[in-house]
């Protein structure tokens, strides 16, 4: 997850679960305290259609999220009325491509799940810190 393009939280499966099912861990490890949504300021959480899920609508309902999915066949059609437009990238996957420019990322060295996750918040700290403009 990650506001602006700076990933704030991340949680590590297989490469054989759905993305779908991280999504309350994912948000339940935010390590920022987040403020109470209110009425008239929600909190958005936007997701793309591989999040197209009931379950999901679910969970960020719960987490105090109004939830912006990306519906199946939504690409397709605004291609097709619009030719030559691009798909959209979305934020999440730019950020991963962000992170596998780092080689241990890329390949998975670490074998115990603690030292990938500690890889990870360290990868992600480091995006954070250049996003923040202090490298100059």
């Amino acid at each position: 997850m990650e506001a602006s393009g700076v990933p704030v939280g991340l949680c590590v499966a297989g490469a054989n679960k759905n993305d779908f099912k991280l999504l309350a861990e994912t948000l339940h490890s935010l390590p920022v305290e987040r403020p109470e949504p209110l009425a008239e300021a929600p909190q958005h959480l936007c997701l793309d259609k591989g999040y197209d899920f009931e379950e999901v609508r679910a969970v960020a309902a719960a987490c105090g999220f109004v939830a912006h999915i990306r519906s199946r066949g939504e690409d397709t059609e605004a291609k097709a009325r619009r030719p030559g437009q691009q798909a959209r990238r979305w934020v999440v996957e730019r950020t991963h491509s962000w992170m596998k420019r780092f080689r241990s990322l890329l390949i998975r060295w670490a074998k115990k799940a603690e030292n990938y996750l500690g890889l990870l918040h360290f990868v992600c700290g480091l995006i954070a810190y250049r996003a923040a403009g202090l490298f100059g």
